[in-house]
């Protein structure tokens, strides 16, 4: 082939040259090869701002063109080809199939190195994926025909020898432009992959809801945290959040989120929220809206935390403050009192009452300094790494009572040879102090107690101890839900306790007072 002519050789001028598919030509331009750097009008891939995007250098180091890989003999057809295509790319020159393993944008072989690449061609194709990275064939004229359709299988364009200058780079350029878009598209898929992939090992919940007319604004998506916080996946998507609110959800915030929702702006607030097995959680929820280019909401993300140990924290210094405050206070007073009087009482039966007085509120400020640091340590512990079997507890608890309480009554209802088994943290302590206190206020000469162990859900204990006494008085259980009333003695901690660890456990607590007694009721996860 080196010795043919200009017009015999792979690159020519002559317009009538065939040229399928290689788009609008100026059937006055005259360029051929006799100007190489004749500007045909073509847009250079190069020049736009794809150049920004990962594209084989060239060689030569001429920045970030595009390179096109020449596979063929060293003959006059690949000087002309290079001579053609070098205004515009960088060329790699090559006629050994291993140049195809190294970095180009555009492969041009010819039917000789075609044959010898074999399933190279099919390998490098496949590295690159999924880029799209085009490969050429060049053949002599007239013989496109006689291809079989296994060469189409393999190449993005057969070429016949000679072509057009201008078909040429045309055509190639439309290739070329062809892989900076897959690289672009490569480049924003791992991007968005990226993207997702920072949310998905985000350490709170995340979540995207669409924006509708109506009231409701459905979830499209949701990272794996919110999953492992709610117990809530897929099937949830297209339902609206408040799935996640339950019975003692706060009125107050379902209207400050609704409110910020209505009038598309950002809300902060603390929930009171339900996992997917109902148990209770507080929920640290921050909502903003999602706008487009024009401003419109088109979406909302919000963003979960679970802080339940903090609340059960905060009110739990609130309710210490309030017997520090309070009831440390008044029994001081009282010590200091009494103290005055024996100083100055003859009256050795008054200085005998007095020193009860004394000693008995000094037992009582004994009482307050143990039952704080019963319930510190019971709710500051952290999670069990096994599991309590629940039954073997409450039995000692039973002959614990009956020997410290002789006169007492203490029955035990458990499920039948069912293993009772949980990781509560507290819960054993919880049920002692109800079985304790329900022994101890007891005034009657045998105090009656009985505890009953029954599952009503799966994956749930619910725990009642029931006593025959006079009963707590309401003033005592309503500062459980309002918190602000003020303690009145240190008896108070025990509802505190065992509300707090049902609180830390995310069950529910209640406390049933009538005539025949007080039946509390411990409701939590075997497994919270």
């Amino acid at each position: 082939m080196g010795s043919k002519s200009d017009a015999e050789s792979g690159v020519g001028d002559d317009e009538s040259t065939d040229r399928p598919d290689d788009g609008p030509t100026d059937p006055s331009d005259d360029d051929g090869l006799t100007d190489p750097s004749d500007d045909d009008g073509l847009t250079d891939p190069s020049d736009d701002d794809g150049s920004s995007f990962p594209v084989a250098r060239d060689r030569d180091g001429d920045g970030d063109r595009a390179t096109v890989l020449l596979l063929m003999n060293a003959d006059r057809d690949r000087e002309l080809l290079s001579e053609a295509l070098s205004d515009r790319y960088g060329v790699r020159t090559a006629d050994s199939p291993g140049a195809l393993e190294g970095e180009f944008d555009c492969c041009l072989l010819d039917a000789g190195a075609f044959e010898a690449a074999g399933d190279a061609v099919d390998s490098r194709r496949d590295r690159a994926d999924p880029a799209f990275l085009p490969f050429v064939l060049l053949v002599s004229e007239g013989s496109q025909a006689a291809l079989g359709g296994g060469a189409w299988e393999r190449v993005d364009d057969v070429i016949e020898l000679p072509v057009d200058r201008r078909a040429l780079v045309t055509r190639v350029s439309n290739l070329v432009e062809r892989r900076r878009t897959s690289l672009r598209l490569r480049q924003t898929v791992a991007d968005l992959r990226r993207k997702e992939q920072a949310m998905d090992e985000a350490p709170v919940g995340i979540t995207l809801a669409r924006s509708t007319d109506g009231d409701d604004n459905p979830i499209v998506y949701h990272n794996r945290e919110f999953e492992e916080l709610t117990g809530y996946g897929d099937e949830m998507h297209g339902e609206d959040c408040r799935f996640l609110q339950g019975p003692d959800t706060g009125e107050e915030s379902r209207a400050k989120i609704r409110a910020a929702i209505d009038e598309e702006r950002p809300v902060n607030v603390d929930i009171l929220n339900y996992r997917a097995n109902g148990q209770k959680f507080w929920n640290q929820l921050s909502i903003a809206p999602l706008r487009d280019e024009d401003g419109t909401v088109t979406g909302y993300v919000g963003f979960q935390a679970d802080i339940t140990e903090r609340k059960i924290r905060e009110r739990r210094l609130e309710v210490m403050a309030r017997v520090l405050n309070h009831n440390l206070r008044n029994k001081m007073n009282l010590i200091e009192g009494y103290t005055d009087l024996l100083r100055n009482d003859p009256d050795e039966e008054s200085r005998d009452r007095s020193l009860d007085v004394i000693s008995e509120t000094a037992a009582d400020l004994a009482g307050i300094a143990s039952a704080v640091r019963t319930v510190d340590e019971t709710v500051s512990a952290p999670g069990l790494d096994a599991a309590i079997n629940l039954r073997d507890e409450l039995i000692e608890l039973r002959n614990r009572t009956r020997s410290r309480y002789p006169d007492a009554e203490v029955n035990l209802s458990l499920p039948d040879d069912e293993p009772i088994e949980t990781t509560a943290v507290g819960l054993p302590v919880a049920i002692s102090e109800a079985v304790e206190n329900a022994v101890k206020h007891n005034d009657a000469a045998a105090p009656s107690v009985d505890v009953r162990v029954e599952r009503r859900q799966p994956e749930w204990i619910s725990i009642e101890v029931a006593d025959d006494g006079p009963g707590i008085p309401d003033h005592e259980t309503k500062v459980l839900e309002a918190g602000e009333t003020s303690l009145t003695h240190a008896d108070r901690l025990g509802i505190w306790l065992m509300y707090w660890v049902v609180a830390k456990a995310g069950g529910d607590f209640e406390v049933n007072t009538g005539e025949e007694g007080t039946t509390i009721r411990l409701e939590v996860p075997a497994r919270p």
